[in-house]
């Protein structure tokens, strides 16, 4: 039976002392089991914050208050693409067919994103956070995470580097449109399953959203209406994903060998209430969803006791810290990267 690829869990890796332990008590506390009632009430304030939307629309037309609500649309996209994430986890069912039908209703039909291109970007990440040639979240882009990416840079890419830091926040408000392009282009790539449903679907999604700003607003107005979308959308989501992984370590080849080590060490949590859990979609765990990717996204605070009480047993170092302090810190570090090429003029 042909399915869409899954996100990889890193369990079946060779165990080593600490992982074995967690898994022990993760299990025995049942928080691997499903919990479907939290992912239907998020399933239900996104489709009720789309229909409001779409109602302000038609009710208030050619108005230029609907530029605030593409702020709203903004968070409710970010919110669906959430889900959508847990749903390629295998979080929120772990029958194959019903997570594709999920995943690619949540990815290519209300994000517009290639549900199969990602899935095996995010597994790649998954597999080695943080490491330089294999997880594609760091590889040299735009932007760089380490020194050694630096010496190869040279014009504009030079140039970029040198103030990246500066750059960072705006450079995320065209993150979705990147997602969208990439995704595009992933569709014309030889081997991405399920191409002719990932065309059809990210096609409805385009001409829906085309669709309903032509009908509802003037020109002027719906070209506002589009950058405040996908520039909020975009700062949205690089502002969730930032923080869990940049400037974190890149590993000696024995502690990439570690499952438990591997995701611990290069992951970094968020603190800070019931409201950073919503507004970051359950992603400020990333210590434990890296440990844990298809544990139902209510279950982490709960494994991230478990995980923080081995850590300390064990003298394993445990990065938490507030949302504040973790984006300076990736502001000093893509600081930090850019120095030798503002050292040399």
């Amino acid at each position: 039976m042909s399915t869409l690829p899954r996100i990889v869990d890193p369990a079946p890796l060779a165990p080593r002392p600490l992982y074995p332990e967690v898994v022990s008590a993760v299990r025995a506390a049942g928080l691997m089991d499903r919990r479907l009632g939290p992912y239907f009430v998020h399933f239900a304030v996104n489709t009720l914050g789309l229909l409001a939307v779409l109602a302000a629309m038609v009710v208030w037309h050619h108005s230029w208050w609907l530029v605030a609500w593409a702020v709203v649309l903004a968070v409710v996209s970010v919110q669906i693409g959430f889900l959508g994430h847990d749903i390629a986890h295998r979080q929120v069912s772990r029958r194959a067919r019903t997570a594709a039908l999920l995943g690619l209703v949540h990815a290519n039909l209300l994000s517009g994103l290639s549900y199969g291109w990602w899935v095996d970007k995010h597994n790649a990440h998954h597999a080695h956070p943080n490491d330089l040639e294999t997880d594609p979240d760091v590889r040299a882009g735009v932007l760089i995470f380490d020194i050694s990416q630096a010496r190869e840079r040279r014009g504009l890419a030079a140039l970029v580097t040198r103030h990246q830091a500066w750059l960072f926040f705006p450079m995320l408000t065209f993150e979705a449109v990147n997602l969208y392009i990439a995704g595009i282009r992933s569709l014309a790539r030889p081997g991405l399953q399920h191409r002719p449903a990932e065309v059809a679907l990210i096609g409805a999604h385009t001409a829906a959203y085309l669709v309903v700003v032509v009908t509802t607003m003037s020109w002027l107005q719906g070209l506002v209406f589009m950058a405040v979308h996908q520039g909020l959308r975009g700062l949205y989501l690089g502002v969730s994903f930032a923080p869990n992984h940049k400037g974190m370590p890149v590993l000696s080849r024995a502690d990439e060998a570690d499952p438990f080590l591997r995701q611990v060490l290069t992951s970094r949590n968020i603190h800070g209430g019931p409201f950073v859990d919503w507004a970051l979609g359950g992603l400020n765990y990333q210590i434990e969803h890296h440990l844990f990717p298809s544990m139902p996204r209510a279950n982490l605070p709960k494994a991230q006791r478990i995980v923080h009480s081995v850590c300390e047993r064990h003298d394993v170092p445990y990065v938490e810290a507030t949302a504040r302090a973790s984006y300076a810190e990736v502001l000093r570090h893509l600081h930090a990267v850019g120095a030798p090429l503002r050292a040399g003029g």
